[in-house]
């Protein structure tokens, strides 16, 4: 079962994709838009984890990103 998410943003540096999962981590455009505190999608993925899935990420600089959560049907 897959549920995703797609934005027309400016993209997540590959350098950064892994560590934006980890618990208040947040990208570093955060300070153009300075609301969270960078808690929403380490909880995205403990969830997927727990239920035996994973997240999914592809980004491209300039033209947005999809954010997948992918957990198995069993």
């Amino acid at each position: 079962l897959r549920f995703w998410v797609q934005d027309s943003g400016e993209g997540i540096e590959p350098d950064e994709q892994q560590r934006i999962f980890d618990r208040f981590a947040r990208g570093t455009n955060s300070h153009r838009h300075p609301e969270g505190v960078g808690l929403g999608l380490a909880i995205v993925k403990a969830i997927a984890d727990a239920h035996g899935g994973y997240i999914e990420l592809i980004s491209q600089l300039g033209k947005g990103s999809t954010f997948s959560v992918v957990l198995p049907m069993e």
